[in-house]
Parts: C-alpha cells; sequence; structure tokens
C-alpha cells in the first residue's frame, strides 16, 4: 500500500473513531449502574453490568411503544412519497411537455427550503382539519418530497430507452411499464432514498413537538423529552439505555440496506 493511501487510510480511521465516540459511550453508559456513571474515574467498560438499565427504559419510559409509533409515522409517509414522488419523476424524466422546465426547477426551488418557514401555515392547517396531536398531524405534511423527485428523476433518466419502447410494442401500457417495469429496477435508488427519509422523519423532533402533547402518540425523539423531563430525567443510565433502544432500529435498517443505498447514490440506481 502507497503512502499516499495508507495516510488517508489512517485519517479515516481517526474521523471514524472520533465519530463513533459518542455512540460507544452512550452503551458504555447504558449498562453502567448509577455508582459507576457519577464515578470520577473514566472507564469503558463497566465493573458491574447493570442491564435493568433497559428494562427501566423499555417499561418505565415507554420505548417500546415510542418505537412503535416512529414505525408507524415514518413507514406511513415513505409510503405515501413514493406512491407521490415516483410518478412525478416519472413524468418528469420521461415526458416531453410544456413548462416541463419550470416545473423541475420549482422542484429545485423547493429543495431550498428549510421545513420550518412552513411550519406555522402547515400547523394552522392541520388545527382546521383537527388533525393536531394525531397520528395524521406527523404524516400528511410530509407525504412528498421534492427531494424524491429530483433523485428519482435522475434515476429514470438514465434507464434505458430501448426497453421502454419494447414494452410499448408489446401493449404495455404507461402505469405497467413504471411499476412493473422500471420501478423493480430501481431498486438500489428505492432504498436509498428509503433510508433518507426514514432517518430524517424518525429523528424528526421539531415537528412532533409543535403537534402532538399526549405521550402516547410520541415518536422516540419526541418520547425522550418526556421521559427526561418527568421524574427519571436525571437517571443516566435508563435514558442512554433509551436513545440506545432507539438508534437501534436505524442502524439496522443501514447495515441491512447499506449495498443497495450506495448503489443507489453512486450509480442513480442503473448499472
Amino acid at each position: 500500500m502507497k503512502t499516499r493511501e495508507l495516510f488517508l487510510h489512517f485519517i479515516l480511521a481517526i474521523g471514524g473513531v472520533v465519530m463513533l465516540t459518542p455512540f460507544i459511550w452512550m452503551l458504555s453508559l447504558s449498562v453502567k449502574p448509577e455508582n459507576e456513571i457519577y464515578n470520577a474515574q473514566i472507564r469503558l467498560f463497566p465493573q458491574q453490568w447493570d442491564w435493568a438499565n433497559y428494562t427501566e427504559a423499555f417499561f418505565d419510559a415507554h420505548v417500546g411503544l415510542f418505537i412503535v409509533n416512529g414505525a408507524i409515522v415514518t413507514l406511513g409517509i415513505l409510503l405515501f412519497q413514493y406512491l407521490t414522488t415516483i410518478p412525478a419523476a416519472y413524468v418528469l424524466a420521461r415526458k416531453d411537455f410544456r413548462l416541463k422546465g419550470m416545473l423541475f426547477a420549482i422542484v429545485l426551488g423547493v429543495l431550498l427550503i428549510p421545513p420550518q418557514v412552513t411550519a406555522i401555515p402547515v400547523y394552522l392547517l392541520m388545527g382546521r382539519l383537527g388533525l393536531i396531536n394525531t397520528t395524521w398531524a406527523l404524516i400528511l405534511p410530509f407525504t412528498t418530497s421534492a427531494f424524491g423527485i429530483f433523485l428519482f428523476r435522475q434515476s429514470f433518466k438514465a434507464f434505458p430507452q430501448d426497453l421502454i419502447d419494447a414494452a410499448r410494442v408489446d401493449g404495455a401500457n404507461e402505469l405497467y411499464i413504471l411499476w412493473s417495469l422500471i420501478v423493480p429496477l430501481s431498486l438500489p435508488t428505492l432504498a436509498a432514498f428509503g433510508i433518507f427519509s426514514i432517518v430524517v422523519h424518525w429523528n424528526d423532533l421539531f415537528w412532533p413537538l409543535l403537534v402532538i402533547y399526549d405521550w402516547e402518540k410520541a415518536t422516540p425523539p419526541l418520547g425522550i423529552t418526556f421521559f427526561e423531563g418527568g421524574d427519571s430525567g436525571d437517571n443516566v443510565g435508563a435514558m442512554m439505555a433509551a436513545a440506545t433502544l432507539i438508534v437501534a432500529p436505524l442502524t439496522i435498517a443501514f447495515l441491512v440496506a447499506r449495498r443497495r443505498f450506495i448503489e443507489g447514490i453512486t450509480m442513480t440506481g442503473i448499472k
């Protein structure tokens, strides 16, 4: 291995250690008893393993309920986003019509608008619809995604036109071409967008904090704030165990789909 490559790997390794250190310390605190957490000596591994922190986090902090709520919200959002962004991206990628360039420019412009800018009008709309403090208030504002339209458009534009023409010659309509031909061959892009969407909405605290005030409907980040603000707010071990349980699904999902994720980002879903 050349000296330059060795140096680059060394820098990357240091960066990886720096980024992983907070998570490693979180895991360490989650299995320590209280007397070791507040000990002046820093030890990575506990002298006495305390798995009761996870029991307290799952039952007393209701982390299991928060994870279920988060799964319903994130998967519901992802389903609606697939149903709206995929057809829109297909039209922008494979169809020619007037105002096509302007519509795509609008999509790119929406990417520049932070969600906090539209929070007040969207909140007022949810209030008018009577959806405040409901699961639908967490799902409906995110049923489409400008980033998803952009990502799928880039993928669909790289799709071979000969395959589409052959399908049309065989009598396939546009819906069949999209959902039975293009989408199955774009699984890496679907996986990449799915991971992006799930991570963003699983970790979102801003919007749930505005529209949800009952802890039974809280998503994982909001649920942690309820636990922190309660009687167990100073129970660091249980809080770190709760954080570990909340981070675990995202980690597992990424490890399962990491190959598709990398393909979807680097190759736009088409080999």
